[in-house]
């Protein structure tokens, strides 16, 4: 129950949480939905400024393989990546951020899908709450990235 969507496409996000769940007993207040849309491209990248230029935005994070991992005890990371968080707040609904990130790359479409074929494209998509009986829904129309860049819709859920 962490959004609904409105006759207008609108993504609002409800913020009352079910009665009977495990947390059923905390105010409303206390509950916190955060989403998050991430463009990602890794694999074996020579040239990170290549990217840039063609997508025409600064990554917000990049790193090469065998470079440590931001988690001291994860393993060094396994590929090159470059990435593109969506400027979105994070209490904005998902479709917000989807919509942000697809706004910034639709006129680059040809050129993802050029880098398809010797790299992974992909979007993060998060979903962190702390409500265990609450979701989230996606208009329809936010879903067009996925289908023009042929990536699968996939969300990491994490309830805390």
């Amino acid at each position: 129950m962490g959004g609904t969507v409105t006759d207008a496409g609108d993504n609002e996000a409800e913020r009352t949480p079910l009665v009977g769940g495990s947390k059923a007993e905390k105010s409303e207040e206390e509950y916190f939905f955060n989403y998050s849309a991430t463009l990602r491209i890794f694999g074996n990248i020579n040239d990170f400024d290549e990217i840039t230029k063609h997508l025409g935005v600064t990554p917000s994070k990049t790193h090469r393989q065998g470079e440590p991992h931001w988690v001291r005890t994860f393993p060094p990371y396994e590929h090159d990546m470059w990435s593109y968080k969506a400027p979105v707040e994070r209490i904005e609904p998902l479709h917000a951020h989807i919509d942000a990130l697809w706004n910034k790359f639709k006129e680059r479409k040809e050129y993802l899908l050029q880098l398809k074929q010797g790299l992974e494209v992909d979007v993060f998509l998060g979903y962190r709450s702390n409500s265990d009986t609450a979701g989230f829904q996606v208009p329809y129309q936010s879903l067009e990235m996925f289908t023009e860049l042929q990536i699968p819709f996939t969300v990491s859920v994490v309830i805390s």
